[in-house]
């Protein structure tokens, strides 16, 4: 079996847009992403031949990259084939071209699209069926829509997972028709980010919350647009993770400073204890997430379906936020920070237990795979 990495020989033409982008452009991003260079004289072997006439989910591209003989079919024609043999390669192109069936005497293995199973997307931590659709204008909106929920995690927070969704659909949709980078959208929203800290740090809790929740959104957004668009990199990576990773605490600190305009200041033995556990409870929380894939291979959240679904409340940005605004609701910002600091203890203590109970599994002799990849 030839195992060399296969070059991507796209066949056709298709001038039909998807986020911005013609069908030509996508897969020689999703290529470039990949790592597999462009070769659409089909010069070299083997080959990943991609008719263009089809918009499909990056993961497929990568999974016939390892799947050499392999084709992915919808009704019967052939959308992407991983082809040894330059002839074999020549007649599959030639089907592709002309919208013809899979020719007989391939000898590929096919897999339909219609009942060719799921896949399992570890950077989204999601078992998917990723989508293949024919390109064409009318089909576009569909498609974006299902490429977008195709770049949602599968688990993450209530907020991000129910109540985000179309807000950041559209402004994805829009950011991708007037060309606003990914990046550009993490700069808009670190400014956004900003401002919310100065406002809680003054006490103005309520315009604090509506930039916190922009800033929220478009954190949504940034990593939607870089998916959809095929633009995720390196900087773009470490500008909004570095964000996400390193607010939160200067949030806690600026509300709990904003107390004193609401005459509900905390003393300055409380103010440090809660500041403290507050910090530790965040730090630690990450350390053993972090701690947790490099002993057992995969994030703390996707191990069991119990894990998954403490994720969506778990002591994060955003569930903590969401206790905040309830809070204020009663006008009592101290009650809420207050809960928020309750609320990680308890967290990182389910953390420390989930730990703990995959490293006795293990002990055990038991394998640790998640129950997302069943």
């Amino acid at each position: 079996m030839n195992t060399a990495k296969p070059s991507v020989r796209r066949v056709g033409r298709n001038e039909t847009t998807l986020w911005g982008m013609s069908s030509a452009e996508r897969v020689r991003r999703i290529a470039t992403a990949a790592a597999l260079p462009i070769d659409d004289e089909g010069r070299q072997s083997p080959q990943l031949l991609v008719d263009l006439g089809y918009a499909f989910d990056p993961l497929w591209l990568a999974h016939l990259a390892g799947r050499p003989g392999a084709v992915l079919t919808l009704g019967g024609r052939a959308v992407i084939a991983h082809v040894g043999d330059p002839a074999v390669a020549d007649m599959v192109a030639a089907a592709m071209a002309h919208g013809d069936a899979l020719p007989d005497g391939t000898a590929l293995e096919v897999i339909a699209f219609e009942t060719g199973g799921r896949i399992y997307n570890t950077a989204l931590r999601k078992l998917e069926q990723p989508f293949v659709e024919r390109l064409e204008p009318d089909s576009v909106r569909a498609i974006e829509r299902k490429s977008y929920q195709g770049a949602y995690k599968g688990v993450t927070d209530i907020l991000t997972k129910y109540l985000w969704p179309q807000w950041a659909f559209l402004l994805t949709r829009v950011a991708a028709r007037i060309g606003i980078s990914p990046n550009g959208v993490t700069a808009i929203g670190a400014v956004l980010c900003v401002i919310a800290t100065l406002l809680f740090w003054r006490g103005d809790y309520w315009p604090g919350l509506a930039a916190g929740l922009a800033f929220m959104v478009l954190d949504t957004v940034d990593g939607k647009l870089a998916r959809c668009t095929i633009t995720s990199s390196w900087w773009g990576n470490i500008f909004d993770h570095g964000m996400d990773l390193i607010h939160p605490p200067f949030w806690w600190f600026a509300w709990a400073v904003g107390l004193g305009a609401w005459g509900l200041a905390f003393t300055p033995t409380i103010f440090w204890a809660v500041q403290a556990i507050l910090f530790a409870g965040y730090v630690l929380q990450r350390l053993i997430e972090g701690a947790f894939i490099k002993a057992f291979g995969m994030h703390i959240h996707v191990w069991r379906k119990c894990d998954s679904d403490f994720r969506l409340v778990t002591a994060r940005r955003n569930p903590n936020m969401a206790i905040l605004f309830f809070a204020m609701l009663f006008a009592r910002p101290d009650i809420g920070l207050l809960a928020v600091t309750g609320w990680t203890v308890l967290s990182l203590l389910v953390h420390a237990v989930q730990f703990i109970q995959a490293a006795a599994a293990r002990r055990r002799g038991e394998t640790l795979t998640s129950w997302l990849a069943g």
